[in-house]
């Protein structure tokens, strides 16, 4: 399991955080993340950008992009924010279904939008972030 991509709705605030996070831990695979409607081109969200930087993560070349079939394709495993996520995407891309799971899985969370929102929430966000990150690295470790 070396290609694995995040996925959340503007590909601005979540999904680059657990995109940054994951490629940290596993320096030997591919990670990217996309949206589901993507705000293509933007940066990351500035609160984003902040956090990841508290944590010595950078965002600071992070350029939102749409989910495309072919990415579904070359993906081994695809993480997403919320429940609705998983089921939009397999909506869309059928052929998806089987490697698409919550960042939350094995915690029964969803990590909910930041976007617009105060500082407290992108805080709330990261964290659910990072320990979905934690779980789900012992799993991906076992199966690379």
């Amino acid at each position: 399991m070396q290609r694995i991509m995040t996925l959340c709705i503007g590909n601005i605030c979540r999904s680059p955080l657990a995109q940054v996070l994951l490629a940290r831990e596993l320096p030997t695979h591919q990670v990217w993340s996309a949206g589901l409607t993507a705000l293509v081109g933007s940066p990351a969200d500035p609160t984003s950008v902040q956090i990841a930087q508290e944590q010595g993560l950078d965002l600071a070349a992070h350029r939102a992009q749409q989910v495309s079939s072919f990415m579904c394709q070359q993906a081994e495993l695809i993480l997403v924010m919320e429940q609705s996520h998983k089921s939009q995407l397999e909506q869309l891309y059928p052929q998806v279904r089987g490697k698409v799971f919550r960042l939350g899985q094995f915690g029964q969370f969803d990590i909910d939008d930041p976007y617009r929102k105060p500082r407290e929430a992108f805080d709330t966000a990261y964290q659910g972030i990072a320990q979905g990150v934690a779980d789900w690295l012992t799993r991906i470790r076992q199966l690379s």
